[in-house]
């Protein structure tokens, strides 16, 4: 099609595109991101070739994975800010971005290995999770719910290392709660 668009994927196509990131999803998540495409479009019950003319390199396929899980966060953290009061969307959200990381570094060492520029593949979703957060940090302060010093810079170091802390515990759940219960009393005004 002329200028830049794209045609609808046909209603199969679009099936089969959306079970190839259903199973990429799972698989990834379950057995790490060196699986290969072929495993992956069995999987899926595709040929290889599908996956490839929906995903022309198993870079594509991780970004896209990625770009879905995070797309998929954004629309969660929206559902919080929604259903709960300030502090209750915003520790939720919090737990609920440390939870959805996980995994995620092995993601961006796979696609920046491959040259891949990680961070503007992911900066539109990243972007709105960010908004999102920005707001509910300043809903919880405005509500006396969480420290008024604390800034997006630091709220956002603090995910990623909640989130480190978080997997290096993956095999014991009680040290997890126990991570979250610490993180969190620090994010309370004194």
């Amino acid at each position: 099609m002329s200028g830049g668009q794209e045609r609808p994927l046909r209603a199969d196509a679009a099936r089969n595109r959306a079970r190839v990131l259903d199973v990429a999803t799972e698989v990834f998540a379950t057995r790490g991101v060196g699986v290969s495409t072929e495993e992956i479009a069995r999987a899926a019950g595709v040929g290889v070739g599908t996956l490839f003319r929906h995903f022309p390199t198993k870079e594509a396929l991780l970004a896209a994975v990625m770009v879905r899980r995070l797309e998929a966060m954004a629309a969660m953290t929206a559902r919080l800010a929604d259903r709960d009061g300030p502090a209750e969307a915003f520790f939720s959200c919090f737990r609920l971005v440390v939870e959805q990381s996980e995994g995620k570094s092995e993601f961006v060492r796979a696609l920046a290995a491959a040259g891949v520029d990680v961070h503007a593949s992911l900066q539109e979703p990243t972007r709105e999770i960010q908004t999102r957060l920005a707001g509910l940090l300043s809903e919880a302060q405005r509500a006396g719910a969480v420290r008024p010093e604390l800034c997006m810079p630091e709220l956002l170091a603090l995910l990623v290392g909640t989130g480190a802390m978080v997997e290096q515990l993956s095999a014991d759940p009680a040290a997890r709660e126990r991570i979250f219960d610490v993180v969190f009393d620090g994010l309370r005004p004194r």
